[in-house]
Order: C-alpha cells, then sequence, then structure tokens
C-alpha cells in the first residue's frame, strides 16, 4: 500500500519521540495518531506542511509540530514539508509571493536600495508586509490544496491498483 512507500522515508515514533528539539511538546508526542499513515492524516500532514512552508514567520518548525498536534494529523510529514522553504528556495518563493500580493493590491514596487540599512528596512518594511502575506497566504492555500488533493488521489490510485493486482493474482491461481 502507500504507506509502505511511505513509510521508508519517514523516522519511527521513538525516533521522533526522542528528539531533543521536540521536548518541550512533553506527552502530546505520545499520541498515536500523530504517527498514522492513512489517507486522512497523510493529506492533512500535506495540507499544513505546505501552507506552512509558504508563511514568512520564524519557527515554521514548531508551528508544524503545533499545527499537527491540533489537528492530530502526521507529525514527520508535517514537519518535513515545512522544508519546501529552505536556504535555497526561500528567496524565490517569497519573491513570488510578494510580486502575487502586490499584484493584487496593486501596490508600488519597491526599489531595492544601494545600501542596506535599518532605517530603509523598517521604512519599506510598512510597504512590503502586506502583499508578502497575502501573496503567502494564497499561495499556501492553493498550493497546500494541491497537497492535500494529489494526495487523496495518489492514495486511492495506490489502493485501487493493488486491489486490482490481488484480484488478477487470484484469478490466475484459480485457472
Amino acid at each position: 500500500m502507500a504507506r509502505k512507500i511511505i513509510r521508508r522515508f519517514l523516522p519511527d515514533a521513538t525516533t521522533v519521540k526522542d528528539k531533543p528539539a521536540l521536548q518541550f511538546l512533553g506527552d502530546l508526542l505520545h499520541d498515536p495518531n500523530l504517527f498514522h499513515l492513512n489517507r486522512h492524516s497523510v493529506s492533512l500532514a500535506f495540507f499544513f506542511g505546505i501552507f506552512l512552508a509558504f508563511l514568512p514567520l520564524p519557527g515554521q518548525m514548531a508551528l508544524a509540530a503545533l499545527c499537527a498536534l491540533w489537528v492530530r494529523c502526521n507529525l514527520p510529514i508535517t514537519m518535513t514539508l515545512v522544508w519546501i522553504t529552505n536556504p535555497l528556495t526561500i528567496s524565490p518563493i517569497f519573491f513570488a509571493t510578494y510580486q502575487l500580493g502586490r499584484w493584487i493590491l496593486e501596490s508600488p514596487k519597491v526599489t531595492a536600495p544601494t545600501e542596506l540599512s535599518w532605517a530603509w528596512l523598517a521604512e519599506e518594511f510598512a510597504l512590503v508586509w502586506k502583499p508578502l502575506l497575502l501573496g503567502s497566504v494564497l499561495t499556501g492555500f492553493v498550493f497546500g490544496g494541491l497537497g492535500y488533493i494529489t494526495m487523496q488521489l495518489f492514495w486511492r490510485w495506490h489502493v485501487t491498483r493493488s486491489w486490482n493486482k490481488r484480484r488478477k493474482e487470484r484469478l490466475n491461481r484459480s485457472q
């Protein structure tokens, strides 16, 4: 099943529970629903992991853990998907989300400084944060929704394929 494919890439529950960075969650990590691999849990993990990856917030991993605890979806998948925005991809992703938000709000273009300073950053941040946040939330919802739907369809396809394969094997054995 699809579980076997996903399980190959995920750590087991005891490995995650023993991580020092997650000890602040305490006994909450002992909920078995956080490590179940079923269509609902994995699809929700994809939605929230991708959605949080597109938000320009610090502490995305902690937010992903709290979100997985809140909706009881697969914790390792949610936390892994947050790394869509990593040091290599964060600049182009947030630039694209800013451009989308700027286009929707019809905001003026911010000019790049000749010299980066705190004064410029404080002054221009007021112009940048609304388009960046709007574009990030919209992009997060769209790509998170696509991730959710994709996992639902993939899971269904994989289960149907497995059933058909078993049915063919049974027919071949009976003949």
